[in-house]
């Protein structure tokens, strides 16, 4: 159903039954008990053949596709009485009890597919409290409502604490206050200050997410496709936005669905694709890609990339790589310099930190296994915040939030150990001196996860590359970033038209 297409019988089989015993005769079973279900009131929308088998949405009302509709259509347009409406459509998290722990790629879809619908439902939210801008305790409800869903949202408790103030008695802003700094501090770091300023009734200058503009919802959609490397690994791929071609490699922890609405790649993906068609992916062993890979080589990475390009019918290409997907990029540059027109290398190295690296940070990385072996993916805030600080040391409560997300996303303890010890294996010190094409590095001068040397390495190794230093401490550049505007306009000017 939220596939959009009819799916093979085939596909269907391998995905949800593992033991070859009957697997056909299973679905046969299956589809056989959700036909009543579905086909009523003399409607067939369960429709199956001898190789495919689809859901016919014209036939029937489904609440999701309804409300992705509505949004398409512009949620500011809607009054509160279909606001309210469409809210009761949501029930609780999607496909929630449909888990199936041993098929990752399905969980992995899963959950991608629950966390887009857990936004759309805050985009309700937030239309429905700009809505009830003149009905205060209307509107503190809902944001009631909406903590519920995202309790790290800031500028909702901040806002729930300043109409509780307007309204009195004074105490139970003063307790709201005390409950927010509570659920905050649980997730992530975040200004007390302002929910203490919005308790006694001083205005707070943090808005709520606007409505996305037309232009962005009408880009949004985007069609994940599967290419397959020469050792018969699957690699979820995606193309957005229209132009020349911009291929992004894929670096630790990346999930196309998730990525795409996320409060730290969806401002430079958006931007990149208001000008280019980008093409990103998800690396083996992570996000919608298959995580049963053995192969975790950087010839295995590099393969990935080259079949990506060859299924997205790519010829001549610019590469984005970013953190370790800079090594990736670099090697498929010096062994493909007739496809590869100019390469951007964010916040990467050459060298892993198996090579090189210090005692301390050999001992610093093995004790981060060791925590991600046992707390990847967990509730446990300790660890979320040690980890996301990592990545975005000056991060939000809400960025914080969709880390802890993404771990549950991207892969399990399993792989991402794995991932990081491949990674520290990487080293293309010697392929620096063969780049040819037009090479841009840039690196955040406070990053602490792949300091700024590294960086400066890979441009010192690379002839006629230019040097971007950015006023940041994040490893990653997040929506509200200062250093995301300046970087995007020298990536914009550096690659050309």
């Amino acid at each position: 159903m939220l596939k959009g297409t009819p799916q093979r019988r085939e596909a269907l089989c391998e995905l949800f039954w593992d033991v070859p015993d009957d697997p056909r005769g299973a679905l046969r079973w299956s589809l056989s008990r959700l036909r009543p279900l579905l086909n009523q009131d003399g409607a067939e929308r369960l429709v199956a053949d001898r190789e495919r088998v689809g859901f016919v949405a014209e036939a029937g009302a489904v609440d999701l596709m309804e409300l992705r509709a509505a949004a398409a259509n512009g949620l500011e347009r809607l009054g509160a009485a279909e606001l309210r409406r469409l809210l009761a459509l949501v029930r609780g998290p999607l496909m929630a009890g449909l888990e199936v722990p041993n098929v990752p790629e399905f969980e992995s879809w899963r959950l991608g597919q629950q966390e887009a619908a857990r936004r759309l439902h805050l985009r309700l939210l937030d239309a429905l409290v700009a809505r009830l801008g003149d009905d205060p305790p209307a509107q503190a409800e809902a944001l009631r409502r909406r903590i519920e869903v995202d309790p790290g949202n800031e500028p909702a408790h901040v806002r729930l604490v300043e109409l509780l103030a307007q309204a009195g008695p004074a105490a139970e802003a003063e307790q709201q206050a005390k409950a927010s700094a509570r659920m905050l501090a649980a997730i992530g770091p975040f200004d007390e200050r302002c929910l203490l300023a919005a308790s006694r009734g001083r205005p707070v200058a943090l808005p709520l997410p606007p409505e996305p503009p037309r232009a962005a919802l009408a880009a949004e959609p985007q069609s994940i496709r599967f290419a397959t490397t020469p050792d018969g690994v699957r690699i979820a791929y995606a193309a957005t936005g229209w132009g020349p071609p911009l291929l992004k490699t894929a670096n630790w922890m990346n999930h196309l669905e998730h990525d795409w609405e996320s409060p730290v790649w969806r401002g430079l993906f958006r931007a990149l694709a208001a000008t280019r068609r980008l093409v990103r992916y998800d690396e083996r062993a992570n996000g919608l890609s298959d995580w049963e890979a053995a192969d975790l080589s950087l010839d295995a990475f590099v393969a990935d990339l080259g079949a990506v390009a060859d299924a997205a019918g790519l010829d001549r290409f610019p590469i984005l790589g970013v953190s370790q997907g800079c090594s990736v990029a670099i090697e498929y540059a010096a062994r493909h310099p007739d496809r590869v027109t100019h390469l951007v290398l964010f916040g990467g190295f050459a060298r892993g930190w198996k090579h090189g690296g210090s005692p301390a940070l050999i001992e610093h990385v093995e004790a981060l296994k060791t925590l991600m072996a046992h707390a990847w993916g967990r509730d446990n805030p300790a660890f979320r915040q040690m980890f996301a600080s990592l990545f975005l040391p000056r991060g939000t409560a809400e960025q914080f939030a969709w880390f802890n997300t993404l771990q549950k996303l991207t892969a399990s303890p399993e792989n991402a150990v794995r991932l990081v010890d491949a990674f520290g294996a990487f080293d293309v010190r010697r392929r620096l001196p063969e780049i040819r094409v037009p090479t841009l590095v840039a690196h955040c001068r406070g990053d602490v996860f792949i300091p700024i040397a590294l960086g400066r390495e890979i441009a010192t190794g690379i002839p006629g590359a230019r040097f971007l230093s950015l006023d940041s401490d994040n490893h990653l550049l997040a929506e509200a970033d200062p250093a995301l505007p300046r970087f995007v306009e020298e990536m914009t000017a550096f690659l050309g038209s």
